[in-house]
This record gives structure tokens, C-alpha cells and sequence, in this order.
């Protein structure tokens, strides 16, 4: 199998603009992108929370057990 060259992209290209269109081929672009960025968003995010933030930990039952009024 050969390697695709220029003129394989741009057949590829032109084909994909008679299927769908540039306007919907530019919305696809559009949401792939938001997505990456969003998905960038949420990881800078979670390693920017504050340990303060984060649930406490699970006590164990008989911890929780001397705590309660009588």
C-alpha cells in the first residue's frame, strides 16, 4: 500500500466537501475544538482544588460510635 500524497488529501478534502458542506464541516470543527478545550479546562481544574476542598475521609464505626451522644 502506497503512502497518500498531496493530491490523495485534497481528493479526500473535496470529496468531504460534496458530502456535507462547508458549513457543516466548519460546525464539527467548531465542537471538536470546544471539546478539546473543555476537556483541557477540566483537567487544569482538578489539579488546581484545594486538598480543604476535597470530601474528608471515612472514619471508622467505632470512631463514630464514642462521637454520639448517649
Amino acid at each position: 500500500m502506497g503512502r497518500i500524497g498531496p493530491m490523495e488529501i485534497a481528493l479526500l478534502i473535496g470529496l468531504a466537501l460534496l458530502l456535507f458542506g462547508a458549513g457543516r464541516i466548519a460546525d464539527v470543527g467548531k465542537g471538536i475544538g470546544e471539546g478539546i478545550r473543555n476537556f483541557k479546562k477540566g483537567l487544569k481544574d482538578d489539579e488546581d482544588e484545594d486538598p480543604a476542598k476535597q470530601l474528608p475521609a471515612k472514619t471508622d464505626a467505632k470512631e463514630e460510635d464514642t462521637h454520639k451522644p448517649v
